[in-house]
């Protein structure tokens, strides 16, 4: 019998390895806007955050100045002009899997509905989850509207579910609402901190996730 029957994703620094063009766009933004230029370990640690919560903590700027950074960041993000994201490895191959044993399958992320439904597109996994949520639907992580969401959707209760991320954003986001979390280690956010704000455990790789699941 499994012990969760609802597997709830993030996907910028889970599945999809964004952080490098996360950093250029909000940059750029920064540049269009006449703002002065965040490094990149700032633009990384709001990375799982709803865009505008992301700008309001970069940015000492009103919500005129937070729409005018928004604005820039998703022209950046939506054109072709800085590389694209690419998956990482064995997210195709673990999403997939996890579908065909029987796991419902979620996600729960900070982009935008017109930036998660392009990404699903481009790399195909979009059939593979049941429902999805995005930051500007519900209230920003850590916040849990979006997961409760989607165990409502899902007819799912917390102890039935389990969140995979990066950030502690997702860890708490789970703690919130009585969900368990398991990290992992190759995004945004240090095993540790994860760790720290109520990850069960940390994987070094998508592809040990399976059997993690399959743990007594």
């Amino acid at each position: 019998m499994k012990k969760y029957e609802l597997i709830v994703f993030d996907w910028d620094g889970t599945l999809m390895d964004s952080e490098a063009r996360i950093v250029a766009c909000m940059q750029h933004a920064a540049d269009d806007t006449g703002r002065v230029r965040p490094p990149g370990h700032a633009v990384r640690e709001i990375i799982g955050l709803s865009l505008e919560t992301a700008v309001r903590r970069l940015f000492d700027c009103d919500e005129q100045g937070v729409g005018q950074v928004v604005e820039a960041y998703r022209e950046h993000w939506l054109s072709d002009e800085i590389p694209h994201s690419v998956l990482f490895p064995h997210a195709a191959q673990v999403v997939e899997q996890l579908g065909q044993e029987g796991y419902l399958l979620a996600i729960a992320t900070g982009k935008s509905r017109r930036g998660l439904d392009k990404v699903l597109e481009q790399c195909g996994l979009g059939p593979h989850f049941h429902v999805t949520r995005c930051a500007d639907e519900t209230f920003s992580k850590p916040h849990p509207q979006m997961l409760q969401e989607i165990l409502t959707d899902l007819n799912a209760t917390p102890s039935q579910a389990v969140v995979i991320g990066d950030t502690e954003y997702d860890m708490q986001m789970a703690r919130n609402a009585r969900v368990d979390a398991l990290g992992v280690s190759h995004g945004v956010h240090a095993a540790g901190r994860l760790l720290d704000n109520g990850a069960l455990a940390v994987l070094d790789e998508l592809a040990q996730l399976p059997g993690w699941l399959r743990q007594d």
